[in-house]
């Protein structure tokens, strides 16, 4: 077996995505191999996105999702787009069902580039969340950062989106919270036994909202694809805008936008926005070494 496989750079609206296609191959990328990866400027990432062959008739692939600290996760919309495009200009197919961790995972690349993944049902249950303690209504839950008599964030939705989140309802930009300070604190929570993705939302209209995300095992991120659909579900669960929403994220470079459908005939959520690649290359999934492709050939980085 070779040591090493194609990967290609690529970006979710700014969530940095490594697609490395382990097809063929009984091995995985291995957490050492991400650590190194990660350390690494040139190929520091978000998610990586492993394409394995399918363990399931009916799937295309078998997705291995690793953080950039090396663990497992559960979801990654943007990064299942970025994987969308990747093998659909392989394969010149527009329609694909992945298999996660998390379960199925239906996607199509429309005629304009724009990839729509089905992120399946939203989970509202405390312990399948899970929350460390028992709430009836998990569209408000108490927990809060700052002084009890004006707390700086409090009383977030909570809900699993295959992975679990918390988000945070703010009147003022979400760029201007200390998110960097606050999201490790929350994200270690002992109310989030599995830990969680911590998103701050701003509503901007009846059917706009413009959110910052901490990601669970990845940091302050660009962009959180099921942070998006996390927080369109819960807008739409409060009352705060329909089950139709457009979601600027406010990190991203391009403050791009996604667009969030909570489908009312089967509550199934439809994420809907780019990906971009930028470039590829060879890397060692044991290891993290790697190789960048140019048009003069692989250069050694």
């Amino acid at each position: 077996m070779s040591n090493t496989v194609e990967f290609a750079k690529m970006n979710g609206l700014g969530n940095k995505i490594l697609v490395v296609d382990m097809r063929g191959r009984k091995d995985k990328v291995t957490p050492e191999a991400a650590i190194a990866l990660n350390a690494d400027p040139s190929t520091q990432f978000d998610q990586i996105m492993a394409i394995h062959d399918p363990k399931a008739d009916g799937t295309d692939a078998w997705i291995d999702i690793v953080n950039c600290d090396g663990t497992r996760a559960q979801a990654c919309g943007n990064g299942t787009r970025c994987v969308v495009q990747a093998l659909a200009a392989e394969t010149g197919k527009k329609t694909f069902t992945f298999q996660t961790v998390a379960g199925i995972l239906n996607a199509v690349e429309h005629a304009d580039g724009t990839i729509s993944v089905d992120m399946g049902k939203p989970v509202f249950a405390w312990d399948r969340i899970p929350l460390a303690e028992e709430f009836y209504d998990t569209s408000r839950i108490e927990l809060q950062i700052g002084p009890i008599d004006n707390p700086v964030l409090h009383s977030p939705s909570a809900m699993s989106m295959g992975n679990p989140h918390a988000v945070f309802w703010v009147d003022q930009d979400v760029m201007s919270y200390d998110l960097h300070r606050f999201g490790p604190l929350l994200e270690n929570h002992p109310m989030f036994p599995e830990k969680a993705n911590i998103t701050l939302a701003q509503v901007t209209s009846p059917s706009s909202l413009t959110t910052r995300t901490w990601e669970r095992g990845a940091g302050l991120t660009l962009a959180c694809g099921s942070a998006a659909c996390s927080a369109g579900v819960s807008a739409a669960r409060t009352g705060r805008t329909g089950r139709n929403v457009t979601i600027t994220v406010a990190s991203s470079p391009n403050r791009g936008t996604l667009a969030i459908e909570w489908r009312e005939r089967d509550d199934h959520v439809i994420m809907t926005g780019p990906a971009e690649w930028e470039w590829s290359g060879m890397l060692d999934p044991s290891t993290g070494t790697w190789t960048r492709e140019t048009e003069a050939g692989a250069q050694a980085q």
